[in-house]
C-alpha cells in the first residue's frame, strides 16, 4: 500500500440521487484510536449524515462508526458529532456559500489515504422532484443503450 493510494470505506450514492454536487473538497476527520480500527474494518456508514458549521468549525453529524469489538472502555459513541479538519479559507468559503439559498454540505464519501482516515465533502444544491425523474430516465437510457451495444458485439 503506497503513501498516497485510496482505499474506499464508504459512500452515499444517496447524495447524488437527491442533490446536484456543485463542488467537492478533500477533509480530515478527527477520531480516536478505537475508530480507526472500527473504519478499517469497513463498519462506517453516511447515508443519513450532514455537515453543520458553528463557530468557524466544521461538524459531521449523523455518521455512524460501529463500537470496535475489541474496544471496550474506549470505544465512542457511533453518532457523535465528529469535527473536520481542513484550511481556514476552504472553511470560510464552505460557510459563505452554505449561508446561500439552497446549499448545503454533505459527506459523499470516506476513504483512506495513505494512513489517514478523508471524507470528501460536497458543496450540493437540492433536487426537485423532476430532476430526478429525468436523472432516472437517461440512467434508464443508458443502460438500454449498452445492452444493445452489447448484444451487438455478441452476434458480430
Amino acid at each position: 500500500m503506497g503513501k498516497d493510494s485510496i482505499k474506499l470505506i464508504s459512500n452515499n450514492k444517496k447524495a447524488y440521487h437527491d442533490y446536484f454536487v456543485d463542488e467537492t473538497f478533500e477533509a480530515g476527520i478527527e477520531l480516536f484510536g478505537t475508530e480507526v480500527k472500527s473504519i478499517r474494518q469497513g463498519h462506517c456508514s453516511i447515508k443519513e449524515s450532514f455537515i453543520q458549521a458553528s463557530k468557524g468549525e466544521l461538524f459531521v453529524e449523523g455518521m455512524h462508526i460501529n463500537p470496535y469489538e475489541k474496544g471496550n472502555i474506549f470505544n465512542k459513541d457511533p453518532l457523535r458529532t465528529r469535527k473536520l479538519l481542513m484550511h481556514r479559507s476552504e472553511i470560510n468559503r464552505l460557510m459563505g456559500k452554505s449561508q446561500e439559498k439552497g446549499y448545503t454540505l454533505i459527506p459523499l464519501e470516506v476513504y483512506f489515504k495513505g494512513p489517514r482516515v478523508k471524507v470528501k465533502v460536497g458543496l450540493c444544491r437540492g433536487k426537485k422532484l423532476y430532476d430526478k425523474r429525468d436523472d432516472m430516465a437517461k440512467k434508464e437510457q443508458r443502460r438500454e443503450l449498452e445492452r444493445e451495444f452489447k448484444n451487438a458485439s455478441i452476434r458480430v
